[in-house]
């Protein structure tokens, strides 16, 4: 621990343990904090100050404005935290933060964009390990549409958390500290398969505690760097205009259109099937997958025809 830091990592660690105690994992924070603690180092600065807060804040240029505002937000809380035990400590006023701007509709992927998008990895020119990294973006591209894993959740997967023999993937303790088992298709166990191969002959680890997905022979992807890669093949693939590209976490929400989609299209009780959706995804409860009900025009046409064909007799004055 560097003396001229002491202080805020004694701060630091004791608001964490603080956190956690609370049951709160607290690894988004933490992370942010970190990368807060590094620029502090980085810029020889003693503890945080307005001055190193706002040039810390200048540096985040980069990232989307939400994202800023979390970033800003985070390090806020954990003034708040230090101001109560020491009042001499730097705490940022919240007027000097903006605030969270509306998400963009998230713009499901059909499975048709998706086999375009295939054929547009496999054929996306890269600079170094080719084979490995068009295999590791074919696979992340088809399970993030088969399971609707998140992305992190995808970056996270190690050797250990594959069953091929079951076909299942273990996903350990993720959002809302849920783990689950996520069964996958015939088609993305098979693309597994030739992925493990590809992997094999190309990354040194084959520890279980090896994560998946490498781009290079000796680094995994992040979450981040998944997510970035990803979406640069996207914008370079033509298959959307510039204003309407998709997320890389739409292709999570395409997955719950389509199963949404098939229930309503055989007929099934959708809200019974919902906790069997909810659980898959690793949502908290029902409400959290019936908040993509509102986002999908397809769904919500087929749920109208299904109305009308069991009550419009009714909503139009017909017989009972």
């Amino acid at each position: 621990m560097r003396k001229h830091l002491r202080a805020f990592d004694q701060a630091l660690e004791a608001y964490l343990k603080n956190r956690r105690a609370l049951g709160r994992a607290y690894h988004g924070e933490e992370r942010v904090l970190r990368k807060l603690r590094s620029f502090l180092k980085v810029t020889h600065r003693s503890d945080l100050d307005r001055s190193g807060f706002d040039v810390w804040r200048a540096g985040l240029g980069h990232c989307v404005h939400n994202t800023q505002v979390d970033y800003a937000l985070a390090v806020l809380k954990f003034c708040r935290y230090r101001r109560e035990r020491h009042p001499d400590c730097f705490l940022p006023e919240r007027s000097s933060i903006a605030r969270h701007r509306p998400y963009p509709l998230p713009s499901p992927v059909s499975g048709v964009e998706v086999v375009r998008l295939l054929e547009v990895i496999d054929n996306y020119r890269l600079s170094t390990d080719p084979k490995l990294r068009r295999a590791a973006l074919r696979l992340a591209v088809i399970i993030l549409h088969t399971t609707g894993l998140r992305r992190g959740e995808l970056a996270r997967l190690t050797l250990g958390d594959i069953d091929l023999e079951a076909g299942v993937l273990r996903i350990v303790a993720s959002k809302f500290h849920k783990s689950r088992w996520v069964p996958l298709s015939a088609g993305a166990a098979k693309e597994l398969q030739v992925y493990l191969k590809t992997r094999l002959k190309v990354v040194r680890s084959g520890a279980a505690s090896s994560r998946l997905l490498y781009h290079c022979a000796t680094r995994a992807y992040s979450a981040e760097g998944l997510s970035s890669a990803v979406k640069r093949i996207m914008q370079a693939s033509g298959i959307w205009p510039a204003n309407k590209m998709p997320r890389v976490h739409d292709l999570r929400h395409g997955f719950a259109v389509s199963a949404l989609k098939r229930w309503y299209q055989d007929g099934r009780d959708v809200q019974s099937e919902l906790p069997k959706l909810a659980m898959y995804m690793g949502h908290v409860s029902i409400a959290s997958t019936a908040h993509y009900l509102r986002y999908m025009p397809a769904v919500v046409e087929l749920a109208s025809n299904r109305f009308g064909k069991a009550f419009g007799d009714i909503v139009q004055g017909g017989a009972p």
